[in-house]
Parts: C-alpha cells; sequence; structure tokens
C-alpha cells in the first residue's frame, strides 16, 4: 500500500507539472511553426545580417541565430547545415556564434515558462539577447585582436545525411515530432520527481546545497531555491521552471528569488546537452562553457546587487510580494 500510495504521489505531481508545461509550449510551438513555414524566420535572419557583420560573423549567421532564438538549437543546427556549403568561419567565430546561440535559444517557449514561474519575460528574454550580443562581440573582437582561434572550421560533415533540416516537411511530420517532444518532457519530468524525492530522502540535497553556497552568496539566491535552479542548470530551462512553478506556491518564494533564478536558468541550462551540440560545430569548450559560465555568475552578481531590499528595484519586487495572493 505503501509503494502504491508513493506511485500515486509521484503520477499526480508529475502530471500537474506536465500539464502546467503543456498549455504553455503547445500554443507557443504551433506559432513559432506557422511563422517559420510563412518565412517569417528568414526575414528575420536577413534583417540581422549587417548587425552579424559588426560583430565579426559572416550574414548567414545572422538566419543561424534568428532561427535559433525562434525555435531552438536543433532549428540553428538545421539551418546551419543547410547553409554548409557557404559558411566560412574560423574557430573564434562559430565558438562565440555557438555560445549566442547557448545563451538565447527557444525564447518564445522558454521565456512563456519564465513568465509562468513568476518572473518578467520581457527582462530575461532581453537579458538573454543582449549577453549573447556583447559575449559573441567579445569573443570575434578579442580573438581577432589576438590571432587567437583562427583555424578555419569545416563545415562540410553537415551536407551528408545527418538527420537535419531547415524544418519539417508537412503538418503531420511537425505533429508527429511535437507529440514525440512532449512525451519525452513527460518523462524526463516522471524521472526528475522521483530522482528529486531520492535526494532528499537520502540528504543528498542538503549536501549539493551546502556546496553550493559560495556561488548562492554570489548570485543572491535562496538556499532552498538551489536545488531546483541546479536542475535546471543542468537538464533544461523548461524542467527547471516546471519545478520552480510547482515550489513557489507551495514554499512561497519572493519575486526577487525568482527573477534571480530565473535569470540564472534563462543564461545557462541544459549545460550538458547543449554544450555538447555546439561542441560538435567545432566550437571551443573554454569559450562555450567555462567562460560563458563566469560571465553567467557575473551577471547575476549584478543582477544580485541591483534587486537588494534598499534599492529602486528591490523595493518594487518587495512591493510584488506584499501584493500578491497568499
Amino acid at each position: 500500500m505503501n509503494v502504491l500510495l508513493y506511485l500515486n504521489t509521484i503520477r499526480q505531481r508529475s502530471t500537474r507539472m506536465f500539464m502546467t508545461i503543456a498549455r504553455i509550449m503547445v500554443p507557443v510551438m504551433v506559432i513559432v511553426y506557422a511563422a517559420d513555414r510563412m518565412g517569417l524566420v528568414q526575414q528575420v535572419g536577413e534583417f540581422l545580417a549587417p548587425a552579424m557583420a559588426f560583430l565579426g560573423l559572416p550574414p548567414q549567421a545572422g538566419l543561424i541565430w534568428a532561427t535559433t532564438v525562434i525555435t531552438n538549437i536543433y532549428g540553428g543546427m538545421a539551418s546551419m547545415a543547410a547553409l554548409s556549403d557557404t559558411l566560412d568561419m574560423n574557430v573564434a567565430q562559430i565558438s562565440a556564434l555557438g555560445a549566442m546561440m547557448l545563451f538565447a535559444h527557444n525564447v518564445p517557449t522558454e521565456q512563456s515558462v519564465v513568465r509562468r514561474a513568476g518572473a518578467s519575460a520581457w527582462i530575461t528574454g532581453t537579458l538573454r539577447i543582449v549577453v549573447g550580443i556583447v559575449y559573441g562581440a567579445a569573443v570575434t573582437w578579442t580573438c581577432q585582436a589576438a590571432g587567437w582561434l583562427q583555424d578555419p572550421v569545416s563545415f562540410a560533415w553537415m551536407g551528408q545525411d545527418t538527420g537535419l533540416t531547415q524544418g519539417p516537411p508537412d503538418v503531420l511530420t511537425w505533429l508527429l515530432s511535437t507529440v514525440q517532444s512532449l512525451l519525452l518532457v513527460l518523462l524526463v519530468i516522471i524521472g526528475m520527481v522521483i530522482l528529486l524525492d531520492l535526494l532528499e530522502r537520502l540528504k543528498i540535497t542538503r549536501l549539493i546545497t551546502r556546496l553550493l553556497t559560495p556561488v548562492l552568496k554570489l548570485s543572491g539566491l535562496e538556499e532552498r531555491a538551489a536545488p531546483l535552479t541546479t536542475v535546471g542548470v543542468l537538464l533544461g530551462l523548461a524542467y527547471g521552471g516546471a519545478l520552480i512553478i510547482d515550489a513557489a506556491e507551495r514554499e512561497n518564494f519572493s519575486a526577487r528569488t525568482r527573477l534571480l533564478a530565473l535569470s540564472w536558468l534563462s543564461l545557462c541550462h541544459a549545460l550538458i546537452e547543449d554544450t555538447l551540440l555546439i561542441l560538435t560545430l567545432g566550437a571551443n569548450v573554454w569559450v562555450i562553457l567555462v567562460l560563458r559560465g563566469l560571465l553567467t555568475l557575473a551577471v547575476l552578481a549584478a543582477l544580485a546587487a541591483l534587486t537588494q531590499p534598499h534599492t529602486r528595484w528591490g523595493q518594487h519586487l518587495a512591493r510584488q510580494d506584499n501584493i500578491r495572493p497568499a
């Protein structure tokens, strides 16, 4: 009976979290699909070409990044595969573009999750775009001036049958792909709920929190928000956001904690999977992982300082706590 009760509790919690995320993701995915089919993504890419040149990137980078921002990293890689015959980039450039893709991808869907979790989608979304652009420019300009990472990158392998395309060829294919994605989300959420419960019972969560204490002090996060944020950093914003949505009501996170945690997740999430994807393109691991992580911590430290209770922004967040229903 105890086992059945435990399984029923896991099922109820997982289903509730999944339905919350699905209600956010599905409408946005439909809109993004329609925009992609209408050619709007390509138009945005062409509009960004001059900006890419200013950043020291080839004009094709505009389409690649626009596709990534509106869809996801796989969409950006698909665009890159379609453009592989015309791409001419060195390691510094692909590392800069890869970092920009890691900072800002799937923004419409993921920032919808952020908004539902209790932080401003506009603030966190803008943060991702701006930090991505600034970091990309810093990488290309610095490497060009110092002569670092100037070796050319070959994209010939992307022209082969890698399974990458510019987009779903028809509605049925897109529907099947969407259902598969949602089922994967459900499976990950179930596994995540079980894992977190196990970590809590074994008191490993407390150990992780203690190990993260120096970083927590720097980022301004409450200790009880650390495990949830850590899951999102490792697995993805949708999963970490789902946990924060679920926990925010139970544990009454402050507006400041939600903003800092979700800003962290917006800038740095799915650390393992996404980083490996960009590494396959020929990017430098120091640029897309180590320095990017340090920059994220620096941005969070600055954001924590700007939202201290005595600051104007901190007082605004405190007012949000006061007017939020109990």
